[in-house]
């Protein structure tokens, strides 16, 4: 697996300034897609949701804290939109082009994946069977981000880069991370 490091920079900067740090690293190994969020710092400032008894497919993830994954093939205007949540809670969308067609993509029934929590850090993991949704030997473009709520209500978005003036995870030109060959 050729893995690749990433760290997510928040949309604008901090105020209070605040050690927290988003990185992790994402990698693809035959038809499977492996990526670790680490989530770094001072976590009793933020909302985290408490892991669920029993996860789900849920809607709106995106309105509380949550680790987003955005992909693509390259070339082509459609693209997939990843929601987890630290709860366990997940949904998989499919959009036609730009914000536009989506719909919950059936190819994954579920959605597994492993949060790990302390005191200064939460570890979120995953392993996609993309032969789900994916033909083999298609060039990927990948957009990595999070969503981070703050104890006094305040949102923060994050990503590997920020290229409009509003924080917005779906543009193509944030698609930075290519991944081929699986």
């Amino acid at each position: 697996m050729n893995d690749q490091s990433f760290s997510l920079q928040p949309f604008s900067p901090l105020n209070p300034p605040l050690s927290l740090k988003i990185t992790g690293n994402i990698g693809l190994r035959s038809n499977t897609l492996a990526i670790r969020y680490a989530l770094l710092g001072p976590l009793t400032k933020l909302v985290i949701p408490t892991q669920a008894n029993n996860p789900a497919r849920m809607s709106g993830l995106w309105q509380e804290t949550c680790f987003e994954l955005f992909l693509a093939v390259k070339h082509s205007p459609d693209y997939w939109e990843f929601n987890l949540s630290p709860a366990g809670h997940w949904n998989v969308y499919r959009f036609a082009a730009y914000r536009q067609g989506m719909q919950e993509e059936k190819g994954f029934p579920s959605l597994p994946f492993r949060v790990q929590s302390q005191s200064d850090s939460l570890l979120l993991d995953l392993e996609l069977d993309l032969a789900k949704i994916v033909q083999p030997d298609q060039p990927l473009e990948v957009a990595l981000s999070a969503v981070i709520k703050f104890r006094d209500g305040e949102m923060t978005y994050w990503a590997l880069t920020h290229r409009g003036q509003q924080a917005d995870f779906h543009r193509r030109d944030g698609f930075i991370v290519e991944l081929s060959s699986f």
